[in-house]
Parts: structure tokens; sequence; C-alpha cells
């Protein structure tokens, strides 16, 4: 209510001052004169305006929760109120579902003759299917068919979707075919491009795929083209909820055929929003887990090994099988997971952070990040020619050549022909264990051929991960990469990519620079790269009410340099630069739950010299100990921890008796509400991001998320505009008691913006 003061900047003042009341008391005391002046005239605005987004909470109400649940309505009441009121469209959908006949003037039908009523299932029923009712599975393969399933869906309101490919890569798939579902054990498969197989006499000329769908008379089924012109106006019909499991992956295969799949909702993300952590989110496992299903597997369809098809060969009666249960299960589990939402205080995760982020990364994923080939192939020999000559310092401190990628020839190496110490053999496989802890202790204690084993291994990975990789996942209609984003396949709320992975490329590395700058943008544009500063400890502070820590970061002061004086009791000013280093390890390690045996070994000290370090630390913050004995108790208690937003994270091993399993729970514990809210924040800046792009009239596309980084392509004339706009977006994401702060930078390739 007061001009000038935003959103940002009126949380900022909120939580300086606590209340809005103590904000007005205290206003003379503002520095800047115009805050100061606006805030004390607009005073009244300011209270009239939170008395109009107040909500009231001493209303008395003498009726519990349960009593406000959805019950079936009098159709003739309400059908009766929809014709007085001229609701013509809504009232064909009020009569299929609940039955009921007009009262006065009924809508009139609609002209197809093959339309048919929709089910009657009401919201509550929509899981249920009767004990040992077959279920109904139809294929569709002509157009009178595909309009009544059409009429069907439209009238019930809600829609269970899915598609078929011949890929699994979503940007490159073809249609194969699509099912639906309206009631449960009640769906249908639409072949769209099947194909006769070869061994069946068939020739596949290379047009299997076309719109006439595949070898002419042989299969039944409608061209894609005219099947997809029928079933653009329900896909895209605001008035039909689409329900998908994993849902983006059918969006980004129907994007292909400029299908836009609005308004959504998916299963996986319901199970992931109410149960991440406690069990996986496929939709086999959903339907064992809530259903007692056990579903038609892909394998069982399309085959194994050399004899596995791609399912455009796949039979029909087959197909429409696996194809139709797949709609009908997604159906069913909307039905259970839906209604958990209010019960269980999750609506808002799933409604602000999950299921509006699904439209942002189809955007991105098309989109891609072009790749330099040539640099790429120029870094790959490059790296052949440092692995061939780290082989031959690897075998002339070993005293003789052996496969250097092999565990077992290596561990023979260093614990027979070498007698190091620590060798300890697998009881399976009788090898000895030569995994990365075991080499960088080795060579801790000052072994040279451990640490070029190691350094071999980051280079052979670098290579075959992606300066050799990414060079076969060039998309050769785009020229770019398109990296798949997992929505739950971590527990806390990151998104996982894949396909090719672009979130563990190493930054602090030479190498990994290097891989960097081969990422480019098309021409006329930069890339922009915009990175959350340390927002994890930031959370922390927040999180744990670390004052001597949030006053850190509101004075921009370094943080690392500040917990060393803390806690070594050295001056900040000359500070010597290894004394910050084993800060900036003890503050990123303590957000992770880090041992003194992990702190050791990241420090290269003694265990006993880093629990001291880690005591010392937790006396100069005790409000962070305080904060984690907390956070181990609330999981201990009902198993799961929350994050700023309410996400939940379930810790199945919090409660195990054995220690490993139990620690390994805490640490996760521990660490889950500082990473998850920090996934969360950045998921609202980039739900909130392609708006206020559009808003400003710039044309920057949004192209990775990276954990806490952002990437952009821009036009080269749009930079300066487009870091305002990203940065005040992402810094306002979230109205914390310490300032969010935002690194943006821009450059010819993603090395050099970064």
């Amino acid at each position: 209510g007061v001009p000038g003061i935003g959103v940002k900047t009126a949380a900022e003042l909120i939580n300086q001052y606590g209340d809005l009341e103590n904000l007005l008391a205290h206003a003379e005391e503002i520095k800047q004169p115009k805050r100061r002046e606006r805030l004390i005239e607009f005073a009244e605005s300011a209270r009239i305006s939170r008395e109009l987004v107040r909500l009231r909470d001493d209303v008395p109400i003498d009726r519990t929760l349960d009593t406000f649940s959805v019950n079936q309505p009098d159709s003739g009441v309400l059908i009766a109120f929809l014709e007085e009121q001229g609701f013509q469209r809504i009232i064909p959908k009020v009569r299929g579902r609940f039955g009921g006949a007009a009262t006065g003037r009924a809508a009139p039908a609609a002209p197809d003759s093959g339309r048919a009523p929709a089910p009657t299932t009401p919201d509550n029923a929509l899981a249920e299917k009767p004990p040992g009712e077959k279920v109904e599975y139809e294929l569709v393969q002509d157009v009178a068919a595909l309009t009544r399933w059409i009429a069907m869906a439209t009238a019930a309101g809600v829609v269970a979707v899915d598609t078929e490919t011949n890929s699994l890569d979503a940007i490159r798939a073809d249609l194969v075919g699509v099912s639906l579902s309206i009631e449960p054990g009640r769906a249908c498969y639409i072949p769209l491009a099947h194909k006769v197989a070869a061994a069946q006499g068939a020739f596949d000329l290379g047009d299997g795929g076309s719109d006439a769908g595949g070898n002419g008379d042989e299969i039944k089924q409608i061209p894609r083209a005219e099947a997809l012109s029928l079933l653009k106006g329900l896909l895209e019909d605001p008035a039909v909820l689409k329900i998908g499991q994993n849902i983006k992956y059918d969006m980004l295969v129907l994007a292909r055929y400029d299908l836009r799949i609005d308004p959504i909702d998916d299963t996986m993300l319901l199970s992931y929003v109410l149960d991440a952590g406690a069990h996986g989110h496929g939709m086999d496992e959903l339907a064992d887990l809530h259903l007692g299903v056990e579903t038609v597997k892909f394998k069982d369809v399309v085959g194994t090994g050399r004899k596995a098809v791609t399912f455009d060969y796949v039979p029909l009666e087959a197909a429409r099988d696996y194809a139709a249960e797949d709609a009908d299960i997604t159906l069913r589990l909307h039905g259970l997971l839906k209604s958990r939402l209010l019960a269980e205080r999750m609506v808002t995760v799933y409604e602000t952070l999950e299921r509006p982020l699904v439209p942002v990364l189809v955007d991105m994923e098309r989109r891609g990040i072009r790749v330099d080939a040539a640099r790429l192939r120029e870094l790959s020999d490059d790296f052949a020619v440092r692995l061939a000559d780290l082989e031959t310092e690897i075998h002339k401190l070993a005293g003789r050549e052996f496969n250097v990628g092999s565990p077992k020839q290596l561990g023979e190496v260093l614990f027979e022909d070498m007698s190091l110490p620590g060798g300890k053999k697998s009881g399976k496989s009788d090898a000895y264990a030569t995994g990365a802890e075991i080499l960088e202790e080795l060579a801790a204690q000052g072994h040279d051929m451990p640490a070029r084993v190691l350094d071999w291994r980051q280079l052979a990975k670098l290579k075959s991960t992606y300066t050799d990789a990414l060079l076969g996942q060039i998309n050769p209609d785009t020229g770019r990469v398109h990296t798949s984003y997992s929505m739950a396949a971590t527990t806390t709320g990151r998104l996982a990519s894949s396909d090719p992975n672009l979130q563990n490329i190493p930054i602090r590395t030479e190498e990994g620079r290097k891989i960097r700058c081969a990422f480019v943008p098309k021409d006329g544009h930069v890339l922009l790269s915009a990175d959350y500063s340390q927002i994890e400890l930031r959370l922390l502070a927040h999180v744990a009410g670390i004052d001597v820590l949030k006053d850190a970061f509101r004075n921009d002061v370094d943080i690392h340099a500040l917990t060393a004086s803390q806690v070594f009791g050295v001056p900040i000013e000359g500070m010597d630069p290894m004394v910050r280093r084993k800060a900036k390890a003890i503050n990123f390690g303590i957000v992770y739950g880090i041992s003194a045996f992990g702190l050791a070994n990241q420090l290269g000290i003694g265990r006993g010299e880093a629990a001291a370090y880690i005591e010392a630390y937790f006396e100069k913050y005790p409000g962070i100990r305080a904060y984690m004995d907390e956070t181990k108790e609330q999981a201990r208690k009902q198993g799961f921890v929350s994050t700023l937003y309410g996400r939940k994270v379930h810790l199945r091993g919090i409660a195990d008796r054995n220690p490993s399993v139990r620690n390994f729970a805490e640490r996760a514990a521990i660490n889950a509400p500082i990473q998850g809210g920090a996934a969360d924040i950045i998921k609202r800046a980039m739900i909130r991001l392609p708006g206020e792009l559009k808003a400003a009239g710039l044309d920057a596309g949004m192209l990775l998320q990276v954990h806490d980084e952002l990437v952009f392509e821009v036009p080269a004339a749009q930079v300066d505009a487009t870091r305002d706009v990203v940065r005040r977006v992402m810094e306002g994401a979230a109205a914390l008691s310490v300032p969010l702060t935002v690194d943006v930078g821009a450059g010819k390739n993603w090395g050099e913006a970064h």
C-alpha cells in the first residue's frame, strides 16, 4: 500500500522490523529519505492494504474439515440452476457425469451421432474398480470410434493420456500411438504409425512412419495427421484436465507435431511431492504399491536383447493391452494421489513448484544448447594424448605395463607388486578394492602412482562422458544437445540432468572449463549465466537463525574469512589463503553433515585435528548444532524433514539399527531442508522468468539449469536488460532474513559466461 515499495523491499523491511506496526513506529529512523517519507505519508494506506489481504482466523466454526469433502450434487437442482444462468456448455458434462434430465431449455446435443455419454463416475471414485471386474480396453482404428472417445473425454472433463513412440529420446521420437482413459478399467489405444515386421514379408521402404500409417492396408489405423487433427481440440481444451505419468515426455513428443497439452496433472509428480524418499515413483511400482496391480512390462511387449523391436512393430492387440493399461492405471493413481494433497498439506508444493515447472522444462529441453563439434574433437584428441602420457608415467612408476582401467590389475600392482598399505580384498571377486577413497588416502600418504591413477581416471571419464559422447548426442536436425531433466529422481527436489548429464561437468578443473567452452550460442547471441552465491549457506543462516552469519551476509562480508577468524582466532586482514580454504571446507561440509573422517580426507589432515576444527566451529556457532540436533530428532519422530516451502523428504533409514545406515540418514536429514530449500527457490525463479522476460520484451531463452545456476541464450543487444530482469527475479524468488545475491556473467561460450 506504499507507493515505491515493491515486494522485495517490503519483505526486507518486515524481516528487519518484525511486523508492519513496528516498522511504521520506527519509520522516522529509516535512512533512505524517500522511503522514510512515503512510509510516514502512506502509513494508513499500508494498514488498509494489510486488512484487505488478512485471512480472518477468528470466525467461529462448528464443523470439522472432513464435513467439507466433495459430495455428489443433486443433479436436478444443479441443472436447473445452470439452465437459468445460461451455462449451456457445462450442462451436458454435468448430465453425463451425475445424471438428471433437462428441466427447461436443454443444451442441444453435439452434431456427431457417434457421441456417447460420459462415465457416471464421481471424482472421489476415480481410483476404484470393483474387485474381479474385467477391464475394457478398446482398439480405436477408425475416425468414428476416435470421435466417440474424444466426445466422452470432453464430457468427462478429465482424461488420462499416454503416448507410445519408437524411442526413449522424446526430442527425436516418432509418435506411434496414443492411449486414453476416462474411467477406471476403461481405456483405448489409438494406433497411428504401426508397421508390419520385415519377417512377415513386408519391406520397410523408409516411409513406414509416414502419416499414411505404415504399410498400406496391412494394418488398419487412422492416418497420424488426421488423428492428431481430431485430438488437438481435446488436448488443448482448457476445460479438460489431461493426466499423465511423467507427462513431460508426452508433451515433448506431441510438441513435435505442434500440439500443446494444457492443463495437466502428473501422477509421478503427485507421488514425488507426497512420498519423496519413501519409494520410487515409476508407474509399475506405484501400481503395485497403491493398487495391487502387476502391470504389463515394456520388455514383455517389445522383447529383449537382439529380438527386441521398437514399439511401431508391436502387434496391435499387444500394443493395446500395454498402452491402454498405462492410461487406465494413470487415471486410477490420480484418483488416489490427488486427494491426498489437501489432507497432507502438500497442495502448495505441487501447485506452485512442480506442476507449473513442467511446461518450462519442456521449452528448455526443446530449445537445447548449441555445441561446437570441432572444439570437442580437438579436446578429445588432446585428452587422448594426455591419457597416453599418464599411462606411460604410471607404468614407469609401477615397474611394468598393465591395464590402468582394470581395477583387478591395478589392485595387484598396488598391493602385491608395490606392497602399499591398506589392501583389502572383496570376498566375492577376490580382487583388491581400488575406489577413489582408497587411492586418495594413498596419495595423501605421499605415493605418486595412486595420484597419477586418479588423474588418469578423471581425464578418462571426461573424455568418454563428454568430449566423445557429446559428439554422438548432437541432434542432426538442430545442431544442439537436448538434455532431459528428471523431476523425481532425487529425494530433495533437485532436478537431475541426463542424456547428456550437463550438471556434472567439473568447473574447478582446467579440463572441465575447457569442456564448458565448447557450449556456444547461435549467431548474434551470447550465453548468460546467473548463479546464486552461497545459497545453501544463506539458507543455513536463515533456517538455523545464526545472527553472526546473517549479519555477515547482510554486510557482504567474506563468509569463509569470517568463519576462519571465528574458528581459528586469526584476523581477517592478511589471512593466509590456506586458512580460509580450511574454513570454506568446513562451511560447505557442515551443510552436508560432514564427519571428522570426511573433513580430514578433504583437507589432508589428521582425523583428530579435523574433529577439533568441527568442535570449534560448533562452539562459535552453537545455533547450527542446535538446528542439526532438532532436525535429526524431528526426522526420527515423523520419518521425514521439510524444506522452507513445505516439501517433505522421507528418510527410510532414520530409525535403522545399523549405525552406518542410521548415520547416513541423519546426514541426509540435516542436508535435505537446505539443499531442498535451494532447489525450491531456483524452481520458483524458473517458473517466473519466462513470463517476466516476455513482459519486458526480451527474447532470451532459458537453456540449462545446473543446480544453483541458470544459463540463457540472449541476443547480444539485450544482454544488459536481460541481466537486470534475471537478477531481479532470482534474487526476489524468496524472502529470507539474509539477502539472496546472484552473480551474472555473459560471454561467447559457457566457460566465458560463468
